[in-house]
């Protein structure tokens, strides 16, 4: 299973539509588009290794705990999703939101607005994932056995120097080691990383 079906197997599609003022559907499918994106996001930023120390630093104040059990939105931050939301796409938070709304057309014309408001909602819970994926956050891990833990994750042990691109990279089926954005084969990350030039922090 994906990191993208996990994670959309965590979320509860009501209380997301409820959010967003829409309905399960809508919510669903905006959910389906920007947790590619937000992981997308990350992956681009963690090709820099300032961008991944930074990366990995954030996930040490995430908690796994999130998303045990499925997620409560009401212990969502949306503050926070706002400042992750900023730290990955940074000034191009509106041309993602606006590349994202114009790809949910058939469930009801320009989502752009939806994604907006979906995306600070969802990024603490992808953060929380991440978080959980590594043993419940980096706090105090130190670099070498974060490093170890994430290659273990992506069962490429040190493939592409191991960390947390690696990790990504599995997670968006773009492989360890990825180099070139333009090469994924992820139609997102194709576009974050042209957007985002591969690597900010």
């Amino acid at each position: 299973m994906s990191a993208v079906d996990e994670i959309m197997q965590q979320l509860p599609l009501g209380q997301l539509a409820s959010r967003l003022g829409t309905d399960e559907q809508t919510a669903g499918a905006a959910a389906q588009q920007a947790i590619p994106a937000l992981l997308s996001g990350l992956h681009a930023n963690a090709q820099d290794p300032a961008g991944a120390a930074s990366l990995e630093g954030a996930l040490g104040n995430h908690s796994g705990g999130l998303v045990d059990g499925g997620v409560d939105l009401d212990q969502v931050d949306p503050d926070d999703g706002q400042k992750i939301v900023g730290n990955i796409f940074g000034g191009h938070s509106d041309g993602v939101a606006q590349t994202l709304g114009s790809q949910l057309g058939g469930v009801g014309g320009d989502q752009s607005d939806l994604v907006r408001r979906l995306l600070p909602l969802l990024a603490p819970v992808v953060m929380s994932y991440l978080a959980k994926q590594m043993g419940g956050g980096a706090g105090g891990a130190g670099g070498g056995l974060l490093g170890g833990l994430l290659g273990a994750a992506t069962g490429g042990g040190a493939a592409g120097g191991g960390g947390i691109g690696d990790l990504l990279g599995g997670m968006l089926g773009g492989g360890q080691g990825q180099q070139t954005p333009q090469s994924s084969g992820n139609p997102m990350m194709d576009m974050l990383g042209g957007m985002l030039g591969g690597g900010r922090r």
